[in-house]
């Protein structure tokens, strides 16, 4: 697990890179897309956030997983012709990348604050304001598509994979990152004993993610081919759980669940702080916030690609492996 401060305990990092709310899981039936979120609220929220006076304040976490997308990018032996980042932001993928890997990007986004402040890098950009569910290119028209912290807000996600897939070009790659399922648990878990105990009952006030169970499905069945899936947790410390609040509403990525609660009394905020710090301080008095990570790769499929061989084709037996070690005598012939 990777730790990292926040902005307001001077940021660093450290070396190594159960509720009903908290998976969302979609069905294999094409076309069933479930509605879970205001898609209007959350472009309210993004270009909200974008319009800060200090952006760049709650920029280190997409900053630091746009690096890490980037060095996934870094590890294909090959130079994109084309490239697109979905859901873009200030460019926190495009500033970590360099002309020998990428020629030329096309950053997508729904917020168009966002778009107007992103940071000019090493590779030429082409900005298009335009919403990740609904992808305005044609078919095989990019050698890279790449997403960070974006999808996890996404109505349609099977949808949008299969967009994505649909305009990347034979033999081309999808390099993205999506936030998983134990998010935020400790803040989840401190808001709902809080209301347990003043309210008697409580809402969904963190937004439901994707289950790491489910993403290797939805990849395989958007066309994908050559999957890779893995999960990387950074952790965030905070002075104490309004910080933790703050911090995500200046990043954007306030609850726009359309089942969430409007309204939290005071005294179950109170209540939920001090629960949190209960729980989860550290002996320095911050308390921790982490942020699950679902890293993805899959490949268009293309003819060149290596392919399974067929089913019998083996010449050696999983029985005989534990005898590949066996010493061998002289007449070359293995000893019993």
């Amino acid at each position: 697990m990777d730790r990292l401060h926040g902005k307001r305990l001077s940021p660093s990092f450290v070396p190594g890179c159960g509720d009903t709310h908290r998976g969302r899981r979609f069905s294999s039936r094409t076309g069933n897309a479930m509605n879970v979120f205001d898609r209007s609220m959350k472009r309210k929220q993004k270009n909200w956030a974008a319009s800060l006076p200090d952006p760049e304040q709650y920029d280190y976490l997409r900053d630091e997983v746009g690096c890490r997308i980037a060095d996934r990018v870094f590890d294909v032996a090959r130079t994109f012709s084309l490239a697109l980042d979905v859901g873009c932001g200030r460019s926190h993928i495009a500033q970590h990348l360099n002309k020998e890997v990428v020629e030329k990007m096309f950053m997508v986004d729904v917020t168009e604050n966002a778009l107007k402040q992103s940071r000019e890098g090493d590779i030429p950009t082409h900005r298009v304001l335009a919403d990740e569910e609904f992808l305005p290119f044609k078919e095989n028209s990019f050698d890279l598509v790449v997403s960070s912290l974006s999808l996890h807000w996404i109505n349609d996600l099977p949808g949008a994979l299969r967009q994505m897939q649909y305009v990347l070009k034979p033999d081309g790659v999808f390099i993205g990152a999506m936030l998983g399922g134990e998010t935020l648990y400790e803040l989840r878990c401190s808001l709902q004993l809080a209301e347990l105990e003043r309210e008697g009952g409580f809402g969904p006030h963190v937004s439901p993610y994707t289950s790491v169970t489910d993403l290797g499905n939805l990849l395989g069945q958007a066309g994908f081919n050559m999957l890779t899936v893995d999960i990387d947790d950074i952790q965030v410390y905070y002075p104490g759980m309004f910080e933790v609040m703050n911090d995500l509403q200046g990043m954007g990525e306030s609850n726009c669940a359309w089942n969430r609660k409007s309204i939290l009394h005071r005294d179950t905020m109170l209540a939920a702080a001090a629960i949190y710090k209960e729980m989860y301080g550290s002996e320095d008095g911050s308390v921790p916030a982490t942020f699950q990570i679902l890293y993805m790769i899959g490949w268009k499929p293309h003819e060149s690609q290596a392919k399974p061989a067929q089913r019998g084709s083996a010449m050696l037996s999983f029985g005989d492996l534990g005898k590949i070690n066996q010493p061998y005598s002289t007449d070359g012939s293995k000893k019993k």
